[in-house]
């Protein structure tokens, strides 16, 4: 019989996508349950807070024999009676505070962003956990950080030098001592707005003149850092040359994994199994297309009106008709590939139009 796994997170459907692929029957846990995530799954099961999100996992996890759990973001912690299939919750706790991590990449001698004390200007405020970086913002005087904590009150957070460049981030496959490179990407923001630095998508592989040496520091990072399975880490890319700033270590599957096999021909959840039983990959693989994804954000309360899997493959994350979307929250997913970024991203923008002709009649 098929062996299960359940998967466990905020956004999960590309987790559980990559686990069907892999031959594996899926239970899952999600914020969204959106349309297509629950054809994917025998069961997918929704929660709205954190709280939820760990009562729902646990009976999950005893109602179900699974081979074991694999956590995406906001579950890395979770103590549930099955095995953890990935990163330890005791090494991702380290990389779950951004005050840790930043001197863990102190201590490596890799280059972060400096600390800065109160009073120095401009800096980037950052929450000292969380993820997806859309409560990241960039404060020019005491009375804008006063307004920061304002809106996220009692919210502990960490103050660096702002480092402009080419947001980027780094796939790997780490056994807890070792790690190998899987793909380079250029993350997507969303922008502009309140939420500029949030996590909007990715375009796989990173051409940027300094990816490789990205790459070559992620892989030590990876490997140093304890994490087993998938582990991603975050960059800048200085506009002006220089050395990749190292920002983040995500002990977990990230966002980028689905322009990551896309462009690989790789299966994440199958390398991640195989790195929990000590095997990695002999070397990096070959990037066979680019391939990018983008989430679009309501940019006013909506409903969703219309079922935008007639669209076709080219959308994910797809919303039941009659789901309400405040100002501000995930919509669908786009996706495109090419043989250049160029074309990719052209694709891309021709398939985001076509899905903003329905959204704007909600």
């Amino acid at each position: 019989m098929t062996s299960r796994l359940l998967v466990i997170g905020f956004a999960t459907r590309h987790i559980a996508a990559s686990a069907r692929r892999a031959g594996y029957r899926v239970v899952a846990v999600d914020h969204f349950c959106d349309r297509d995530l629950a054809a994917l799954t025998e069961e997918c099961h929704r929660f709205e807070t954190l709280e939820e999100l760990a009562a729902l996992a646990s009976d999950a996890a005893v109602r179900h024999e699974a081979e074991g759990v694999l956590a995406g973001s906001g579950a890395e912690l979770l103590d549930l009676p099955l095995p953890r299939l990935g990163t330890p919750s005791d090494v991702a706790a380290r990389f779950l505070d951004k005050n840790e991590t930043q001197s863990f990449f102190e201590a490596l001698g890799v280059r972060a962003p400096r600390r800065l004390l109160p009073g120095e200007y401009p800096a980037m405020v950052k929450p000292v956990h969380g993820s997806g970086g859309w409560r990241n913002a960039i404060v020019s005087s005491d009375a804008e950080l006063e307004a920061w904590e304002a809106l996220f009150p009692g919210q502990p957070y960490l103050l660096q030098e702002v480092v402009s460049g080419t947001p980027a981030s780094v796939s790997c496959i780490a056994d807890g001592k070792h790690a190998v490179v899987v793909a380079t990407n250029r993350q997507l923001l969303r922008g502009s707005g309140p939420m500029s630095f949030g996590f909007a998508g990715s375009l796989t592989p990173c051409d940027h003149p300094l990816s490789g040496e990205m790459a070559t520091i992620a892989e030590m990072v990876a490997g140093a850092s304890g994490c087993i399975g998938a582990v991603g880490v975050d960059f800048v890319l200085p506009d002006h040359g220089g050395t990749p700033v190292a920002i983040e270590v995500n002990p977990r599957f990230q966002g980028t994994l689905e322009t990551v096999e896309a462009a690989t021909g790789l299966n994440l959840v199958r390398l991640h199994i195989d790195a929990c039983g000590g095997r990695l990959p002999a070397d990096r693989p070959a990037i066979l297309r680019n391939a990018c994804r983008r989430i679009l954000f309501a940019d006013h309360d909506l409903v969703v009106g219309d079922d935008l899997s007639v669209l076709g493959p080219w959308i994910a994350d797809i919303p039941i008709p009659g789901t309400a979307v405040p100002v501000g929250g995930a919509v669908v997913s786009v996706r495109a590939t090419g043989q250049t970024a160029q074309q990719a991203l052209v694709r891309l923008d021709k398939h985001i139009i076509r899905v903003r002709a329905y959204m704007e009649r909600w």
